[in-house]
């Protein structure tokens, strides 16, 4: 019998090969059998390597991904409706008051924040495509009496996208991404203070996201940290904010700073410890870090109400900024009011899940909307232009690859 020799290199690619394929026939007999996994296939994949497999995790990211890119989209909207605004006794027929800030925002955060939409959004799912994900935010920018042509809605979504990646990659821990969260639906409830019906849909919704989060592992909120990166790493569009705080570089690609606060719960980097068999230390070796790392003074509050510490996740266009805003003019056309836009975002939500589960069957907008009382509205809308041509705009270019 002819024996055939492998050299390293192919025996350790073989090995690789049957190893995999050991790996997918474990996975396959585990969701045929539609059960968790048995004691035999945790050792043969551990805890770690069966949720990495399977993707468990994956179908808690869409609710954390939602929520913070609304937050930013708020925040720009109202940075450049603030810019705009005129005292309503001045104000022409064709030009923004503070008063149409506030019901624009108003409008915007009752259809974001819809019980049923929540409902829907906080069940167990994949996260959906980028393509289907910006159809969502089209359609919650103009839940109000605003409307955005296309250029303000790509560079919209573009800014917004941008800041959630930035703020992913720099939390200290993956937990933190929660208080990140946290931070955006604060702001949003300032921007409704004085709306206590709506204050209470955005307390809802933080009452469903701590008892959804509050109680995950550090390996759990791991898993949809890296859901978020997988989402943005094709994504490298040059920010002029970023650019001019110099924490991105031209190429697009975000700086990561090497110093400030750690981690809770870890020590400041320097020091190398050796411990022997019974757990004794018995050498200890210090390094030079080459950034300058502080300890945390507290972790931030996970609760309702409370002090987050972390900065991410707040209003970095609270600052002013040199820029400029026009309105194009007014449009008479009929504008749908708060609960119509909900009606019909949540629509494409079920829509997607479908899409999403592999449903065949095709769903049309009119056929989801069908029946429904859309009733008489004659509230004039207003076509707003949020990044005018001629402003050196916050974005300046983008490079999706």
């Amino acid at each position: 019998m002819a024996v055939i020799a492998l050299s390293p290199t192919e025996r350790r690619s073989a090995q690789h090969n049957a190893h995999l394929t050991r790996r997918r026939i474990l996975i396959g007999r585990a969701a045929a059998a539609k059960t968790a996994p048995s004691d035999w296939l945790s050792r043969c994949l551990g805890d770690g390597g069966w949720r990495l497999a399977t993707g468990a995790m994956s179908a808690r990211t869409l609710p954390l991904l939602f929520l913070n890119l609304g937050g930013e989209m708020l925040y720009i909207l109202d940075q450049r409706l603030r810019a705009q605004s005129i005292p309503g006794e001045k104000a022409r027929k064709d030009e923004w008051t503070d008063v149409d800030r506030k019901r624009v925002m108003n409008d915007i955060i009752t259809t974001m924040f819809n019980k049923k939409f929540m409902e829907e959004l906080f069940k167990p799912q994949e996260l959906y495509s980028k393509k289907a994900l910006r159809t969502v935010y089209d359609r919650l920018a103009h839940a109000s009496i605003m409307r955005l042509n296309q250029a303000s809605m790509d560079k919209l979504y573009d800014l917004m996208t941008m800041a959630f990646k930035y703020q992913v990659l720099l939390c200290p821990r993956p937990k933190d991404i929660l208080l990140v969260t946290f931070n955006h639906l604060d702001a949003i409830k300032d921007f409704i203070c004085d709306a206590p019906g709506i204050l209470n849909q955005v307390d809802e919704t933080f009452r469903q996201l701590i008892e959804m989060y509050g109680c995950l592992s550090a390996g759990e909120f791991q898993l949809i940290r890296q859901t978020l990166l997988i989402f943005f790493q094709d994504m490298h569009i040059r920010v002029s904010i970023f650019l001019k705080d110099k924490v991105q570089n031209s190429n697009g690609r975000f700086v990561l700073p090497i110093s400030g606060p750690v981690p809770w719960g870890t020590e400041v980097p320097g020091v190398i410890r050796m411990f022997n068999c019974n757990g004794d230390e018995v050498k200890r070796t210090e390094f030079t870090t080459g950034g300058n790392y502080v300890t945390p003074q507290r972790e931030g509050s996970f609760e309702l109400y409370g002090d987050r510490v972390l900065k991410l996740g707040t209003n970095m266009y609270s600052v002013s900024r040199p820029a400029e805003t026009h309105t194009s003019g007014s449009s008479k056309t009929l504008a749908s009011s708060a609960k119509v836009n909900a009606f019909l975002i949540l629509s494409l939500v079920k829509l997607m899940t479908l899409a999403a589960r592999c449903v065949s069957k095709v769903c049309r907008w009119s056929h989801m909307a069908e029946g429904f009382p859309l009733g008489s509205f004659t509230t004039p809308i207003r076509l707003y232009t949020l990044f005018p041509p001629s402003l050196n705009s916050w974005v300046t270019g983008s490079s999706i690859h």
